[in-house]
Order: structure tokens, then C-alpha cells, then sequence
């Protein structure tokens, strides 16, 4: 994958991350939440749904050749997750305090910023139709 594509990947992972985990500002509180915990309010297909998406993000960290030992962390938060997350409305608000995405996003950040510190810095503002025009 060169580097435009690379670029693209992270930041759809950055924007799908924030939409699950902190897109939505609970007025007067500052407190962010995603549609990670919303989702999770339908009883049993809304935590299937959830971790779709949290697998989703770990599949396109996966591009990045993250090593083991941060895909299994990656996992973990995942899992953790999704388990709790089923025990009803108090698995919601450990889906609202937890943000396993975010967790995951810092996880490979911090793998980038060593591995490839030229891509950590690119800006976020490139979309996939600017991609086509590349």
C-alpha cells in the first residue's frame, strides 16, 4: 500500500474511531460519547453491530502491520467491550466511559509515530475523493 493509500486508510480509522466513541457532546457536561453506547441500547443485535465495526477498525489497523502484542491489546479492548456490553444499560455506560475504538486508535499512533513518524504527522483533512484526484 503506498503512502496516500496509507493515509486514507488512517484516517478513515480516525474518523470511524471518533464517530463510535466521541462524536456526540453532552451539553453542559463536556463529556463526548459515540454511537458506540446508542448502538448498544437495542438488546442483542446492537453489541453484534458495535463490534463489527470495532472488528472493522482493527481489520484496517491491521494494513499497517501492527505487531502482535498491540493487535492482541487492540482485541482485548474489543472484547472487553463487547462482553460487558451485554449486561443491559450498565454495559452501555461502560461502552460510554471505556471508548475501546479510541483505545485502539491510540494503539496505533503510538505504532506509527515509531514505525512511520512521516504518516502520525500527515494532516487528517485528506478524503477519499481527493485520493482519486492523486
Amino acid at each position: 500500500m503506498d503512502a496516500a493509500k496509507r493515509l486514507v486508510t488512517l484516517n478513515r480509522i480516525r474518523k470511524l474511531s471518533r464517530l463510535m466513541d466521541t462524536s456526540i457532546r453532552i451539553p453542559l457536561t463536556g463529556f463526548r460519547i459515540g454511537i458506540d453506547p446508542i448502538i448498544g441500547l437495542v438488546p442483542g443485535a446492537g453489541d453484534l453491530v458495535s463490534t463489527a465495526f470495532s472488528a472493522y477498525i482493527i481489520f484496517l489497523a491491521t494494513r499497517f502491520g501492527i505487531p502482535r502484542q498491540d493487535l492482541a491489546k487492540m482485541v482485548f479492548n474489543v472484547g472487553l467491550e463487547a462482553v460487558v456490553g451485554t449486561v443491559p444499560l450498565i454495559g452501555d455506560l461502560f461502552d460510554a466511559f471505556y471508548k475501546s475504538n479510541i483505545r485502539n486508535l491510540a494503539i496505533l499512533e503510538q505504532h506509527l509515530t515509531v514505525v512511520e513518524p512521516e504518516l502520525k504527522k500527515a494532516p487528517e483533512t485528506i478524503s477519499e475523493n481527493q485520493f482519486s484526484k492523486v
